[in-house]
């Protein structure tokens, strides 16, 4: 069923699919009531919004409703497309000076906007490794593996051989990505002020910043209006040498752009294991 509905979708002209997911968000805002609390709360807390928040959780439902819509059209698309779905980029110049370094780059690439075109846009250039974590749905897989997997695309599952793989790609002086915001396993990741909120965080970037010295680049694929393609924007990171300088710089870029963050994800979930392993900090 999925897949018979991909196919259409991603025929469909990028305009017509977010004014599409424009509606769906609409109903999502109404059927979805975990997500909406969950958007809320998040909201309230980073203290970005105007109150009362409901017209920024419409626009924030808004966008996840064309991202989800968007999606198969993206990963469907091939590298003339891609390229020209991509309006205007910020901060190239950083990008090809850290190429040229050789010293390898980690992306990072939070949950907002379109972060499924950056890593494609990138590998009409250079390669790239990409880190991801498998669905729990296995029938998903061959969707995603399909979507994700060009060329010179690699995809590193979220274990310790797609960690091997990251090293290997960054000791070759290659770029890997990451979702820098993923809520980390058990035994993963350490408690870190997110939006002056404990967030359980990865320590993986990190790790791999201090072992290998690669640059670290925060990247954005700002959704335009009406449909018109995107904006990437690639911006150096000074330093992620601590979970909460990797928290801070997630949070400078979602000041950028904050209706396109996806508020309700569980960015401050707690799972059962890191609650018996990991004692949240009280305030």
């Amino acid at each position: 069923m999925i897949r018979l509905i991909f196919k259409p979708l991603s025929l469909l002209p990028l305009p017509v699919l977010h004014f599409l997911g424009k509606a769906l968000g609409t109903i999502l805002l109404h059927t979805a009531g975990k997500a909406k609390r969950r958007t809320i709360d998040n909201m309230a807390q980073s203290q970005l919004f105007p109150k009362p928040l409901t017209s920024s959780v419409r626009q924030s439902f808004s966008s996840l409703g064309k991202a989800i819509l968007e999606t198969p059209y993206i990963w469907n698309s091939d590298s003339q497309k891609i390229a020209k779905l991509v309006k205007k980029v910020h901060g190239w110049e950083t990008v090809e000076t850290s190429v040229n370094l050789n010293k390898g780059i980690i992306f990072l690439t939070p949950h907002m906007g379109c972060f499924e075109i950056t890593p494609l846009y990138f590998a009409l250039h250079h390669p790239i490794t990409a880190l991801y974590r498998p669905p729990k749905k296995a029938w998903l897989a061959p969707l995603i593996n399909t979507g994700r997997a060009r060329h010179n695309i690699t995809l590193a599952e979220a274990n310790a051989s797609g960690v091997r793989k990251l090293m290997k790609a960054l000791k070759k002086g290659e770029a890997i990505g990451i979702l820098p915001d993923q809520a980390p396993a058990a035994g993963e990741g350490e408690w870190a002020d997110f939006f002056n909120k404990p967030a359980y965080t990865m320590t993986l970037a990190s790790k791999l910043a201090e072992k290998t010295g690669a640059i670290v680049i925060m990247v954005f694929g700002e959704r335009l209006a009406n449909g018109k393609g995107y904006a990437l924007h690639f911006t150096k990171v000074d330093s992620i040498a601590t979970t909460q300088q990797l928290n801070i710089s997630i949070e400078t870029q979602i000041k950028q752009s904050p209706h396109q963050y996806y508020w309700s994800y569980h960015r401050y979930k707690v799972s059962r294991k890191s609650k018996g392993n990991h004692q949240k900090p009280t305030a």
